[in-house]
């Protein structure tokens, strides 16, 4: 027989202790649960016996969460941990998944709210960590919006990929309004939906929030599956000619980043496809780009520098920067305004939602 799964449970409230401990009990695995009073007893604990998650507050007297939880995951970095909290704290948030959590849930009020958290808890307990959304590794973020909409939420997802994040608002069962860097309405909730991984949380409600998508849920959805499916058809194209393909959609959303003149994408192959948002002489800046990131390659190989992963070119007019992926060198286009650092981080980031 399978043995139980053992989680340990961490808050100096012993009410609110025991109260969690019973909603704990309706998991389907039927876990063994544990509780400590104070982060001091949860780490000695954690010495003396295997857990397979721990679930810990975050303002606790002495030791706090945030203190558990670094100790933790140097110690245990197989060990699932969840931070269950009523701090609507932005930098508590922040720190917590810098610190690597697997879960940031706000302390549920509702049965509604209990029944999602207790599918997280389920799935971060029975499956191991792969492609797909933190807490609810086998959904997808349109199972996630389509969950909430027919459950006539209210509610704020906000949405992290790597250093990206974005939100998207929920008033009665409705997508209202979405944000993502510096995307906002239904072009920022598309953005979003192409991201195939990350981590999402509930925030409360904003019903005063203005409304700045106003189809319905279900067309909106739709609209925003069927243009990525008809991306991910194969097409017949040209060697060297502009292609449609499954990364137009994202080429789009990174030509209206902030500070950009325009975006490419290219395979290295010499003859390879390329696509191109912002530019006139696509072809060209394309055959540019091949032959500078070859010439650099051949450099650091000379040098034996290692691999190149990224080059920034600053000019009069405009920079550039240049990174790889796969066989795909994505050329972004930056105001000449910029400084080489920015340009530097902002090609990351935007390398960073290409890939995803």
């Amino acid at each position: 027989m399978q043995a139980r799964p053992k989680i340990l449970l961490v808050d100096d409230d012993q009410d609110l202790l025991e109260l969690y401990k019973q909603i704990l009990t309706q998991l389907p695995s039927q876990p063994e649960i544990s509780t400590a009073f104070n982060g001091a007893r949860a780490v000695a604990m954690l010495a003396d016996d295997p857990y397979e998650m721990l679930i810990c507050d975050l303002r606790m007297p002495k030791m706090d969460g945030l203190q558990v939880l670094s100790i933790v995951r140097r110690k245990y970095p197989q060990l699932r941990t969840v931070v269950l909290t009523s701090v609507l704290d932005e930098e508590f948030r922040a720190r917590a998944y810098a610190i690597g959590v697997d879960l940031f849930w706000f302390k549920p009020s509702n049965e509604q709210e209990i029944r999602q958290f207790l599918e997280c808890l389920e799935s971060l307990l029975t499956r191991e960590v792969q492609s797909g959304f933190r807490g609810i590794q086998n959904k997808s973020l349109v199972d996630i919006i389509q969950l909430e909409c027919i459950s006539q939420s209210s509610l704020v997802l906000r949405i992290t990929n790597g250093p990206l994040s974005g939100k998207i608002w929920i008033n009665s069962g409705e997508v209202t309004d979405a944000t993502a860097e510096d995307l906002s309405g239904e072009i920022a909730f598309k953005g979003i939906l192409s991201w195939k991984t990350g981590s999402f949380e509930s925030l409360p409600a904003e019903p005063d929030r203005p409304r700045t998508i106003q189809k319905s849920y279900n067309a909106l959805l739709l609209e925003t599956v069927q243009a990525i499916d008809e991306m991910q058809q194969p097409q017949e194209s040209t060697p060297g000619a502009p292609a449609e393909r499954a990364d137009a959609l994202p080429l789009v959303l990174l030509s209206r980043l902030d500070g950009v003149e325009f975006a490419l994408a290219a395979s290295t192959n010499p003859n390879g496809h390329f696509d191109a948002r912002g530019l006139e002489n696509a072809a060209a800046v394309a055959k540019w780009a091949r032959q500078t990131l070859n010439r650099f390659s051949n450099l650091a190989d000379r040098l034996r520098a290692g691999q190149l992963d990224q080059i920034e070119c600053l000019g009069l007019q405009r920079h550039a920067g240049l990174a790889v992926h796969g066989q795909t060198l994505l050329c972004m286009g930056w105001h000449a305004d910029l400084s080489a650092e920015d340009v530097r981080e902002r090609t990351r980031k935007a390398l960073i939602q290409w890939a995803s």
